[in-house]
């Protein structure tokens, strides 16, 4: 139908209308929300052009529909709609998606389905950039999916201004850390040399890259180690030296070694405290470099740590 969409939730498939979507919103009062839309052709791979049309079309039915219901309620008139662009990998529905999506009221943009396969990196960004030049520079830009340290700055430097990302929850699933630095302020060649040597872990996960673990369908990379390897059985560092997060200040590499091959839950509980921090720290390492116009550095101290 091109008044609803299909959602599948615990009960099975529920089909989900803008008035319906409307409703749930006004229960839960955010302060801002993604609108309904279409996304299917974007999680395709080789969307044909009609497929991505109507993606395009239905999306701003959707956000129509959505703004008028919006306009109707009290309660939701404080709320901000993000709106959504889609149209798969067809480069002329992307741009008309963001043209007809940047012509409404909304608060901000949501670039859907730009996650994906890897080797069709350069495709996407080349599209990115395209479809960023169309919107309007004063409302956020917002990415889902796109989570690797390398990939988040080649979006920011297309015009990207929000993340979301569960990057630091799958390197915890798969019992690694993340350990790439990002300190760019000093001379890059002593920053990779220094912090814990990260030159051998980065050797190390480049050989292991290719290993899937059982507890995560994701490949591990090389801004992570895995703390499953017997070699940290004895290594009684902290998981970054110099890091301020809990785990990193009362534990070693070795006990968290311990704690996953015993299976302990505390484990999960430990790497996520760090992951979330560290991953944290990157962010606002890009923040600091935007603002001091240095964010060159810092992608190349991130490129030269990406397999």
């Amino acid at each position: 139908s091109c008044h609803s969409v299909s959602v599948w939730g615990v009960g099975g498939r529920v089909e989900m209308t803008a008035s319906k979507f409307m409703t749930i919103q006004q229960a839960l009062q955010p302060d801002w929300f993604q609108c309904l839309s279409d996304g299917e052709a974007s999680c395709e791979e080789g969307t044909s052009i009609k497929r991505a049309r109507k993606s395009v079309d239905r999306s701003l039915l959707f956000l129509d529909n959505c703004l008028r219901l919006q306009e109707e309620s009290e309660v939701l008139r404080k709320s901000t709609i993000i709106g959504v662009i889609e149209g798969g990998d067809v480069m002329e529905e992307r741009l008309r998606s963001a043209r007809e999506t940047a012509k409404r009221p909304v608060g901000g943009f949501l670039l859907d389905g730009f996650q994906g396969n890897p080797t069709t990196l350069e495709t996407r960004l080349y599209l990115l950039s395209s479809v960023t030049a169309e919107l309007p520079e004063d409302k956020p830009r917002l990415i889902c999916g796109v989570s690797r340290p390398d990939e988040v700055l080649e979006c920011i430097e297309r015009g990207v201004d929000l993340f979301e990302s569960f990057f630091p929850y799958q390197v915890t699933e798969r019992g690694c850390a993340l350990t790439f630095s990002f300190d760019y302020q000093p001379n890059p060649e002593e920053t990779l040399s220094q912090q814990n040597g990260i030159q051998e872990e980065i050797k190390y996960t480049d050989q292991t890259k290719k290993i899937k673990t059982t507890s995560c369908n994701q490949e591990i990379t090389s801004f992570e180690i895995n703390l499953k390897e017997k070699k940290y059985q004895e290594d009684f560092d902290p998981l970054v030296r110099g890091c301020s997060c809990y785990c990193c200040k009362n534990h070693t590499r070795a006990y968290i070694h311990h704690l996953l091959v015993t299976n302990e839950l505390l484990a999960g509980v430990l790497l996520m405290m760090h992951n979330f921090e560290h991953y944290f720290g990157f962010f606002h390492s890009i923040r600091e470099a935007l603002r001091s116009d240095r964010l060159a550095q810092l992608k190349e101290l991130i490129r030269r740590q990406a397999s």
